[in-house]
């Protein structure tokens, strides 16, 4: 009853803001509920959940009444660890679990006989770039994989492809670039100019190996080149095996950190044919004794409520202050980091 009197004392236009506060709030509330909702589904998913979150488009229809599938999958951009939000570091690209997620789907489904991974991607971090050659060599002991490596797929990319059953290219793909990258921002010249100065206390000599306010010892240059050669040995390892052939040869030939094209690659012998996006599908047919089979894309699609988990995150980040120095070059890789990447990603 107070209320009732409330309400009756307000004027129209106080009463009608109220009502549309009322509902915002609602909404609100029922966003939040969603959210959490989702959530909490997300963390107990099931098979059936898991079924969800994927899209399939059909790219190639099938043949004579086929129900078998060539499985499409598509990586594209730099190869990272976490949620990455960054390509060419400069726009989205695939991420490294949705890749897995759509391998392991391709390997359950019974309908789907063989896999083609189409690779888009310079390269990336060396670890993320391991952990997505183990899913690809774990999914072609299960079915064939035919790697397609398209307009890039150097370093890093390669490495992943190494793990197919197969890779094709088209003449002009630009591949290779087996080797290991770290950078180093020097910056102590420019702070003698400037008169500042940087100090660092640490627990032992090598604590602050990649301090660009001073120079680099000759001792910690040589501990970083042996960490480097260690992935480097890796990386070689990894491309002999997948292409049986021999370590040595590789590493006194096109294993040195060159760009190779398509036409290259094949003369290596880092790739079994030439051809194009088709060709690869015929070949997933062949391998996985499925003529008729259609095509079709696995991929991970983003809901709704995924999309505004996505938007409410990026409103709560906080704000980040960048600094430019100038005509000085930004590093777009994290220091110390090492990394299957062309040397023209550095900057």
């Amino acid at each position: 009853m107070i209320v009732g009197l409330w309400l009756k004392s307000m004027k129209p236009i106080a009463v009608g803001c109220l009502v549309v506060l009322l509902m915002l709030a609602l909404v609100v509330a029922l966003l939040i509920g969603s959210l959490v909702s989702s959530a909490t589904l997300e963390l107990g998913s099931s098979r059936a959940k898991l079924q969800e979150e994927f899209s399939s488009k059909v790219l190639e229809p099938a043949q004579k009444q086929s129900s078998a599938k060539i499985a499409r999958i598509d990586l594209d951009g730099i190869i990272e660890m976490g949620e990455s939000e960054d390509f060419s570091l400069h726009s989205a690209g695939s991420k490294l679990e949705a890749v897995k997620a759509s391998l392991k789907r391709a390997q359950a489904d019974p309908a789907v006989k063989a896999i083609v991974l189409r690779i888009h991607s310079p390269g990336g971090d060396v670890t993320a770039s391991d952990v997505l050659h183990r899913a690809v060599k774990q999914a072609a002991s299960v079915k064939p994989v035919v790697a397609m490596l398209d307009g890039m797929a150097a370093s890093g990319g390669y490495y992943v492809a190494c793990g197919a059953s197969r890779i094709l290219c088209s003449p002009t793909t630009l591949t290779g670039s087996i080797g290991v990258i770290m950078e180093h921002f020097s910056y102590h010249g420019l702070f003698g100019k400037l008169g500042l100065g940087s100090e660092a206390i640490t627990s032992g000599q090598y604590k602050d190996i990649l301090n660009g306010a001073r120079p680099m010892r000759e001792d910690e240059r040589q501990m970083l080149k042996a960490l480097v050669g260690e992935m480097y040995e890796r990386f070689l390892s990894v491309v002999a095996d997948g292409r049986k052939l021999k370590a040595d040869a590789l590493r006194n030939t096109v294993a040195d950190g060159r760009i190779l094209s398509g036409n290259q690659a094949l003369a290596a012998k880092l790739v079994d044919q030439l051809g194009f996006i088709e060709d690869a599908y015929e070949e997933a047919r062949k391998l996985g004794k499925a003529p008729g089979a259609s095509v079709v894309r696995f991929s991970q699609h983003e809901g709704w409520l995924s999309l505004l988990r996505m938007q409410m995150h990026s409103w709560l980040r906080p704000a980040q202050t960048q600094v430019h120095l100038g005509p000085l070059p930004q590093a777009r890789l994290l220091p110390g980091i090492p990394y299957y990447l062309p040397a023209n990603w550095l900057h």
